[in-house]
């Protein structure tokens, strides 16, 4: 999606990735024994950003990243944390998202800001 909305420019995504990837807020997901994913989430007093989720194209559409999502929303209720995340308006991701408690809370140029309230009605569990 990145070469899409920019070009892809191979020295400016490696200085990207090295502002934004902490390891300590990494986590890898794993699915029959494999790594097929990973999620980087940054904790605040009251949200959690989820701040990349990725599962590897060969894994989605199984329900991975549901379970995954689901998991994250409700250790984020159970801290009474909003969850917070940013998808790039071209992403469907948005819709996965949505139908699972996350709304538009703004948006830029090229991404959509969304938040998920902890306890939000209608929220599928």
């Amino acid at each position: 999606m990145i070469e899409r909305l920019f070009g892809w420019d191979q020295a400016r995504e490696e200085r990207n990735f090295a502002g934004f990837f902490k390891a300590d807020e990494v986590s890898i997901i794993t699915a029959d024994e494999q790594d097929v994913g990973w999620i980087q989430e940054q904790v605040e007093d009251r949200t959690i950003n989820l701040g990349s989720f990725y599962v590897t194209p060969a894994m989605q559409g199984r329900g991975i990243g549901t379970k995954v999502l689901d998991i994250l929303l409700t250790r984020a209720a159970d801290q009474s944390k909003a969850m917070t995340l940013a998808v790039v308006k071209i992403n469907p991701a948005r819709y996965f998202y949505e139908k699972r408690g996350f709304r538009i809370t703004h948006e830029d140029q090229h991404k959509f800001y969304m938040r998920a309230d902890p306890g939000r009605p209608g929220r599928d569990n």
